[in-house]
């Protein structure tokens, strides 16, 4: 991983994202401490997402019955 200074990041922005467009990992530091990284945007799938919802519980995905049709009053 490559380390920039807070710096040399705002005059050089636009290669450094090529750079992690490629895949690189850049660590941005302030005062010799790295205080952001840049790292490539990975696509994540919904589930990815709700995955530590359901982890380790079982979800019950059944619908319920059906409810018996209800009469209907006369509009008369």
């Amino acid at each position: 991983m490559r380390t920039v200074p807070v710096v040399e990041v705002k005059s050089h922005l636009s290669a450094l994202l090529a750079e992690v467009a490629r895949g690189e990992e850049i660590a941005i530091t302030r005062h010799g401490r790295v205080v952001a990284r840049l790292v490539p945007d990975r696509p994540r799938m919904a589930a990815d997402a709700f995955r530590p919802f359901w982890d380790g519980e079982e979800i019950d995905l059944e619908a319920p019955p059906d409810a018996p049709a209800e009469p209907v009053a006369s509009l008369d």
